[in-house]
C-alpha cells in the first residue's frame, strides 16, 4: 500500500482543516518546500496536495506552489482542488503533475471526466468526498443527493482507475478512516482506491492495509506527531 503524505495549501501556507471547514485553518508548516523535501527524506515516493483556494474559487490558485514540488523534488505529486476543466488538466500534466484528482467536475459534468481519461488514462483520479454517504462538492461547501458508492460506480465505468475517498466527518479529527464505507468502496467497485480523513497512527495504515486498498493519504497525523512518516512507509511497504 502506497502512502502518500499531504500538504493543503491556502492562501500560500500549509495548513489543515477541521472536517473541511475553511474557518478551521491553522497552519501546521513554515515552507511547503521544506516540508515535502522531508517527506522525501522519509522514503515517500508521493505526495498528495490540494489547492484549498482553488476549490473554493473554482480555479487553480497556488498552482506555482505544486508545480515548483513537482520540479524541485522526486516526489510524484497528485493534486487536487479547483481543477474544472480540460486546459487546466492539460496545464498541470505538461508541469509535471504526476496525477490530477477531479471532484466536484465529476458530479457535475462527468463528461470532461471521461475526456480526460481518454487522453490521460491513469493520470486521472477522482476525488469522492461524502457526508453520511452522500457527495458533497465545492470545496465541501454544497451537499448533493448522490451517494459516494452511485458516484464511484459511474466513475469506473468511464475507466477511472484511481478513487481517492473522504468522509468529510473524519477528515483532520485523527479519529480514525471510516473502515465501514472504505471497505463497502472497495468491495464495489473495482478500481484503485485511496483512503483519506482520519487517520491517526500506525493501526490505521494497518487497518487500511488489511482492506487492501491501493493507497492511504496522511496529513495532520504526520503534523502533530500522532504517526511516524518513516514507520508508516516501512510497514506499507512503499
Amino acid at each position: 500500500m502506497i502512502i502518500l503524505p499531504a500538504i493543503d495549501i491556502k492562501d500560500g501556507n500549509c495548513v489543515r482543516l477541521y472536517k473541511g471547514d475553511f474557518s478551521t485553518t491553522e497552519k501546521v508548516a513554515d515552507n511547503y518546500m521544506e516540508t515535502a523535501k522531508s517527506f522525501e527524506e522519509s522514503g515517500a515516493k508521493w505526495i498528495h496536495m490540494v489547492d484549498l483556494d482553488g476549490a473554493k474559487s473554482g480555479k487553480p490558485v497556488n498552482n506555482d506552489i505544486f508545480i515548483d514540488v513537482a520540479k524541485k523534488t522526486n516526489l510524484k505529486v497528485e493534486l487536487g482542488g479547483g481543477i474544472r476543466t480540460l486546459d487546466t488538466i492539460e496545464y498541470y500534466i505538461q508541469n509535471g503533475i504526476s496525477r490530477v484528482i477531479l471532484g466536484s467536475v465529476a458530479l457535475k459534468n462527468p463528461q470532461i471526466v471521461k475526456d480526460a481519461v481518454r487522453e490521460y488514462g491513469d493520470r486521472i483520479a477522482v476525488g469522492i468526498d461524502a457526508l453520511n454517504g452522500m457527495v458533497a462538492v465545492e470545496g465541501w461547501l454544497d451537499g448533493s443527493e448522490v451517494s459516494y458508492i452511485s458516484l464511484a460506480k459511474e466513475m469506473v465505468s468511464i475507466g477511472v482507475k484511481y478513487i481517492i475517498f473522504t468522509d468529510i466527518s473524519k477528515d483532520g479529527t485523527l479519529e480514525g478512516v471510516n473502515l465501514e464505507q472504505l471497505n463497502a468502496l472497495n468491495e464495489a467497485v473495482d478500481c484503485n482506491i485511496i483512503a483519506s480523513g482520519g487517520v491517526r497512527n500506525i493501526d490505521d495504515i494497518k487497518k487500511c492495509m488489511e482492506l487492501k486498498l491501493y493507497g492511504t493519504i496522511c496529513g495532520k497525523s504526520i503534523y502533530k506527531g500522532t504517526l511516524n512518516l518513516k514507520e508508516a512507509i516501512n510497514v506499507s511497504g512503499r
